[in-house]
């Protein structure tokens, strides 16, 4: 095909300009408009007759849209950028060009017409969809976390009993329950049942350990970044966990440890159900249940004035205050039974308690709570081979003995002979080794909490008897 003659492209320029994908407005260097193409027209709603031959600035005016490239390209001779938001709200970005003659005069100003509104709408697609993403991991560690997790705990105590009737109560709402208790008592167990027991149950329960996040990065982490916030924060801005647990539960543990300044930030939450991401300009509306708790005397922080009177309040809504396991001491067999069993079946042994053991654990006073007799108990299934568990397996502070007298060689069993037979000898010389130690009857029946006559009939040896 030859060259085209310019006149040809000149009887299709309308054409043309109908065909480019960005809006175009064409105006003379007075500002009065010359052509507008289809996409203009698709874009904005304003018609080529609606403004042919208008002036722009009279335009301006009349509130069709509020700025203008025109004066500003006519002036300087370069091109220009900037928003334009049209009547109907719409936001378009312009990229205004000079047009010269031969001469070097201008003689029209093209300006290009972009749409941001689209553009907005597919960042805040993507936006969620990171939201999404971020919810999904959280998810799915919360899932793997569940996993390795117990049985709930097992208790025969009052306290425990009156305790779990409370629970079962506050689940029930969606009220901020403040769990109290000294370390180890299982917190965080209770957290657990509280949120499985409530109708967000099949939501995330996502836990934060409040003591655990350096006070720097404790806003970020909670509340979120938004994209280049501060040095060395990523470019697409991270969801807090306030965010990634939306719809579900926020276990804020040890919350006593956080700063004042994250207690005003965690305050907006519960009042207003809202996280202001660092470097945000608007708040984000969050639906999560706030779950917290501490080992530490809140009231008293308050008036210490190392934590904020009205979020105390706000967290105090529904209290549960956890016994320490010395208070109750008929929930320590219980529980050393259900560990036993755990771990046994963990690690595949078949182990179990001698009930003399068992006495001795609920004896002891516990100042390590749940956690102490979880972790003993792990211990020793790790390291006894079993069958059983006697008092010689105890540590000395909890079986009273020195470790040469709890010592106990466990008896030959080469004789056929019933377990009812062996385990009345074992427990024969260990009853004999202990009033060799301890010198007399009298106090080793006070040491375990039993009559003398108990234990003179499991010796049957009253010759051995001394101090009597």
């Amino acid at each position: 095909m030859g060259h085209l003659p310019a006149d040809y492209l000149c009887r299709h320029f309308e054409d043309i300009l109908d065909a480019l994908p960005d809006g175009v407005f064409i105006t003379d260097p007075q500002g009065v408009t010359l052509r507008v193409n289809r996409m203009y027209e698709h874009l904005t709603g304003i018609t080529l007759e609606s403004v042919l031959g208008r002036n722009v600035r009279d335009l301006v005016k009349e509130g069709v849209f509020d700025h203008v490239l025109n004066p500003e390209i006519v002036s300087t001779g370069k091109p220009a950028t900037h928003v334009q938001t049209l009547a109907n709200g719409k936001q378009m970005v312009l990229s205004g060009f000079p047009v010269f003659n031969d001469e070097g005069e201008l003689v029209l100003v093209v300006t290009f017409a972009r749409d941001t509104t689209l553009l907005k709408q597919l960042n805040e697609q993507m936006a969620d969809q990171r939201r999404l993403i971020d919810q999904i991991h959280g998810q799915l560690a919360f899932i793997a976390q569940e996993q390795a997790k117990g049985p709930e705990p097992a208790f025969t105590s009052p306290a425990m009993a009156s305790l779990m009737v409370m629970l079962g109560r506050f689940a029930e709402t969606d009220a901020t329950v403040l769990i109290l208790g000294e370390t180890g008592v299982g917190k965080d167990v209770f957290a657990r049942l509280v949120h499985g027991r409530s109708h967000r149950r099949d939501m995330m329960l996502l836990k934060v350990d409040c003591g655990g996040i350096s006070e720097t990065l404790t806003e970020s982490e909670l509340f979120g970044y938004m994209p280049g916030a501060f040095t060395g924060a990523s470019s697409k801005g991270k969801a807090g966990y306030f965010e990634i647990a939306d719809g579900g539960t926020v276990f804020l543990d040890e919350v006593g440890e956080l700063p004042l300044a994250m207690q005003t930030r965690l305050l907006r939450v519960l009042q207003d159900g809202e996280i202001m991401r660092v470097g945000a300009s608007a708040p984000r509306k969050v639906d999560v249940r706030v779950i917290a708790a501490t080992n530490r005397d809140l009231a008293q922080c308050v008036e210490k004035g190392t934590f904020r009177r009205d979020l105390f309040y706000r967290l105090n809504v529904a209290s549960l205050t956890i016994p320490p396991l010395r208070d109750r001491p008929e929930d320590i067999r219980p529980l050393a039974l259900q560990f036993l069993r755990e771990y046994a079946a963990k690690y595949r042994k078949s182990i179990a308690f001698m009930d003399i053991a068992l006495d001795m654990l609920s004896r002891y006073r516990w100042p390590g709570n749940v956690r102490e007799l979880q972790n003993l108990v792990h211990s020793m299934v790790i390291s006894l081979k079993g069958p059983l568990i006697g008092p010689r397996d105890l540590p000395a502070a909890i079986s009273g003995f020195t470790q040469s007298i709890a010592s106990l060689q466990m008896p030959e069993t080469t004789s056929r002979r019933s377990l009812k037979e062996i385990m009345a000898e074992v427990e024969r010389d260990f009853l004999l080794k202990a009033i060799d130690e301890h010198g007399s009857v009298r106090k080793v029946a006070e040491l375990f909490s039993v009559d003398r006559s108990t234990i003179f009939r499991k010796i049957q040896r009253p010759e051995a008897v001394k101090g009597e």
